[in-house]
């Protein structure tokens, strides 16, 4: 996915938590680490914020957790990345005044 807007935009990776910020024009991939398996994934877009979940199958039911998030050169990010000083959680993820 690519940030083509003109503020920081959160990618958020669930059911693991994980947060990676992208800058604007930057683009990340979220890869499954499992292989062989067919992976879908459900986004859900929220105001600075893409919300991933990874099913095998397109089954809600078998959620891929084990993933790696990766910028346009290929190295893998970890989570935090970027993150911007002061910002709040709550259960459902970040809050982006």
């Amino acid at each position: 996915m690519e940030n083509g807007s003109d503020i920081d935009l959160c990618l958020f990776v669930e059911p693991s938590c994980e947060d990676y910020w992208m800058k604007p024009g930057e683009a990340f991939t979220v890869h499954s680490a499992a292989e062989g398996i067919d992976v879908w994934f459900e986004t859900r877009v929220s105001k600075g914020c893409v919300i991933v979940w990874l099913y095998e199958d397109g089954d809600p039911y078998k959620v891929v957790g084990e993933h790696r998030v990766v910028d346009e050169n290929g190295t893998s990010l970890n989570s935090g990345h970027q993150r911007p000083a002061g910002q709040r959680w709550t259960a459902g993820g970040p809050i982006i005044d």
